[in-house]
């Protein structure tokens, strides 16, 4: 029930209206999403005070604050981010392009589907650090090598997830659209897209993890020179774990940024708006 519910149920009564608050209601939304944020370092400061583990392995959160603060306040951990969030936008946004049209095609197309469903399933389940290797012997060292192995590899659930809700899209909706006179291009703009769209969105997220194990991963075998990666490598030879934590926590705070302010304002301006999951 709404709040616009309770108000008119409560008037017809003969009760008091109850309005809740826009600011208790962003305060109770806010409590909600930190609540396992604070259990989670509570628990941690409890573990590092205790000395269950060696302080430079278990550092406090004291500790990992101020690493993080040296490194950002130097310039180290912003040119390491900037760097990983370039390769990881490039290659992954290959992968939506080319993973939705290919997906689509495989849905819409049944030449298609024969052509690329036996690659893909082939593919997919190789882990992507097998693929790093011949990456970089083929493309050599560098940011371009890293962008089309991140491209690959997180290719395969887009592909995948944007077939599978082609195929999920209801008979009986493209039946009525037919029949009220719907062509191939209406068709497909109004009824396989949005019903398609919620599998899509899937498939996009499940891409971005792919996309952020594979690049971390490529980072860590040296293949470039600058990124988050390379400096969680870099500091685990040196036995820094606070600079390690530091880096582990910008990826993430941007795999969260981009859920809350990409993927979730997609979701609610397309299929939560049109009535296809609830919001």
């Amino acid at each position: 029930m709404t709040t616009q519910d309770v108000v008119t149920s409560s008037s017809a009564a003969g009760l008091p209206a109850r309005h809740t608050p826009a600011g208790d209601v962003w305060w109770r939304a806010l409590t909600r999403n930190l609540y396992p944020f604070v259990v989670v370092a509570a628990l941690w400061e409890l573990v590092a005070r205790l000395g269950l583990f060696p302080a430079r392995l278990f550092p406090s959160l004291e500790v990992v604050f101020a690493a993080f603060w040296r490194l950002t306040v130097s310039g180290i951990l912003p040119h390491h981010a900037a760097e990983t969030v370039f390769r990881l936008l490039a290659g992954f946004g290959i992968a939506a392009v080319v993973g939705v049209l290919i997906g689509i095609a495989m849905g819409r197309s049944r030449r298609a589907e024969d052509i690329f469903l036996p690659l893909v399933s082939i593919g997919a389940p190789i882990p992507g650090l097998a693929y790093a290797p011949l990456f970089l012997l083929w493309f050599g060292l560098g940011n371009f090598s890293a962008i089309l192995l991140v491209g690959f590899v997180s290719a395969f659930p887009i592909i995948f997830n944007a077939w599978t809700g082609v195929k999920a899209v209801k008979e009986i909706w493209v039946r009525s659209a037919q029949a009220m006179g719907a062509d191939q291009r209406k068709l497909f703009r109004y009824v396989i897209l949005p019903g398609a769209l919620p599998y899509i969105l899937t498939g996009l997220r499940l891409g971005l993890a792919q996309a952020w194990r594979v690049l971390v991963a490529v980072e860590m075998l040296a293949a470039v020179p600058w990124g988050l990666g390379w400096m969680i490598f870099g500091a685990r030879e040196f036995l820094n774990t606070d600079v390690m934590l530091s880096g582990i926590a910008v990826i993430a705070v941007i795999g969260l940024a981009l859920e809350k302010l990409v993927f979730q304002r997609i979701e609610t301006y397309t299929v939560v708006r049109w009535g296809m999951v609830t919001a």
